[in-house]
């Protein structure tokens, strides 16, 4: 989809899903990634499955040298040979970052990065996160993402890849009071687009200018790239009011239940 130009005041955002560098094709190729990434100039790009495992370099670096001047990292898994997760880089600098825990017990561990940008045109409370398969998994994280969205006044957006395939899915009703904004654009899978697995949520709602996706991304992952410019201006408190602790237990109260 062709998109407009950017507007005064706004910031261009990227979330994708690179499936590990490999493209459909098989072949694992960072630079036709960034290639990508750099035609729509984005601002803030959040990439998940990043993963040096087995590779000769470090994708985070890699991507992070290659598409702006500061990065936050989610290294999910360890091992001798490599890390996989996902980062949040930046054309400018980021401040206050928290790496925060989202991981359920018996699944594959997750986090959400949050911090916030130094915009031109003010402070972009941000986080971006990459949710589990389960569907009670994203139950508990959607209760600690609403948490996180907090009451910050500045804009707000949350990003990544959240796996609710449903359009009134869990991580949906968990945000719509303190996320009121979203992107509603197909992305999964990347060769016939189906469900909106990959979205960018924002407040106050009217924040979100435009939204738009790539279709070249089907030749390079098995999700396609969604981009959205966010217009900066000052947002209402959201009505959460539990700290993020708080809103674990109480998930986790929930599923005992």
């Amino acid at each position: 989809m062709r998109q407009n130009p950017p507007r005064l005041n706004t910031v261009r955002i990227l979330t994708w899903n690179v499936h590990a560098g490999v493209g459909p094709d098989g072949v694992y190729d960072l630079p036709r990634i960034a290639a990508l990434v750099r035609r729509h100039e984005p601002d803030i790009v959040a990439l998940q499955e990043i993963d040096s495992r087995g590779r000769s370099s470090d994708a985070f670096a890699y991507m992070a040298k290659a598409l702006g001047s500061h990065a936050a990292e989610a290294r999910t898994i360890s091992t001798p040979d490599g890390d996989y997760g996902h980062v949040l880089i930046s054309r400018w600098p980021m401040t206050g970052i928290a790496i925060h825990d989202l991981s359920v017990s018996r699944r594959e561990p997750r986090r959400a990065i949050e911090t916030v940008v130094q915009t031109p045109y003010g402070p972009l409370h941000l986080a971006s996160v990459h949710l589990g398969l389960g569907f009670r998994e994203r139950r508990q994280q959607a209760a600690m993402l609403s948490a996180i969205a907090g009451t910050a006044r500045q804009t707000t957006v949350m990003l990544g890849d959240f796996n609710d395939w449903f359009i009134y899915g869990t991580v949906r009703r968990a945000l719509a009071t303190v996320m009121p904004g979203r992107t509603k654009l197909r992305s999964f899978p990347a060769i016939w687009p189906v469900f909106m697995l990959d979205r960018i949520y924002c407040r106050p709602r009217h924040a979100l200018v435009q939204c738009w996706t790539d279709p070249l991304g089907r030749r390079v992952s098995d999700h396609l790239p969604v981009f959205a410019d966010i217009r900066m201006e000052e947002a209402e408190p959201g009505p959460q009011s539990l700290s993020l602790a708080e809103a674990r237990a109480q998930a986790e109260m929930e599923e005992d239940v």
